[in-house]
């Protein structure tokens, strides 16, 4: 059986954060019409609650979905997975407001990845970044606008996420690297 590892957030404690990263969001932007956008794989079920919450307070919030495996810069680039190179965008992003949305920010290089891929769709008016979990360990200068938790985790672990939508349950644990691991390739 797998180590559960330190548990960072509970359910109720992930439930929250989403809450007040919308809220913040509404806050910045209360009129103004954006896209949240969330990043293959778990950036997506966190955007499209973002969206859920938010919805509540005023309509039209637009939700997309990007993957960004043909745009990185690592190894992982050449894996397959059998959602390989699913995108979804309900328009053209010439001018738009983009809030993309991922799970942890690490090394900046998915949102690097994640900036170039959106270009490819138009040229977006404005793009900012919404997180679940800052960890630290920033290889590129790429910083959130809006963070649910700011945690610097060392080389010697990872952050698993699990959400509902794709594990059944929702969590947030500190996780250690095994031997040969490195922190980039078990965080993903």
């Amino acid at each position: 059986m797998e180590n559960p590892g330190e548990q960072l957030l509970t359910a109720r404690e992930i439930d929250t954060k989403i809450h007040r990263l919308a809220y913040e969001i509404l806050e910045r932007h209360p009129r103004e019409k954006f896209l949240l956008v969330g990043l293959h794989k778990r950036g997506v079920p966190l955007a499209q609650r973002l969206a859920k919450v938010l919805e509540e307070e005023r309509t039209g919030v637009g939700t997309g979905m990007l993957d960004v495996t043909l745009h990185r810069d690592d190894p992982r680039a050449a894996t397959f997975s059998p959602d390989f190179g699913r995108t979804e965008l309900p328009h053209d992003l010439a001018g738009a407001l983009v809030i993309l949305v991922d799970d942890v920010l690490f090394t900046g290089r998915t949102i690097r990845a994640a900036i170039s891929a959106l270009f490819e769709y138009g040229r977006p008016g404005r793009i900012e970044l919404a997180v679940l979990v800052d960890r630290g360990c920033r290889e590129l200068p790429i910083q959130p606008d809006y963070c649910g938790l700011k945690r610097r985790i060392g080389p010697d672990s990872y952050l698993r996420v699990s959400l509902r939508e794709l594990d059944g349950h929702d969590g947030l644990f500190i996780m250690p690297i095994k031997s040969g691991e490195r922190a980039s390739d078990a965080q993903a």
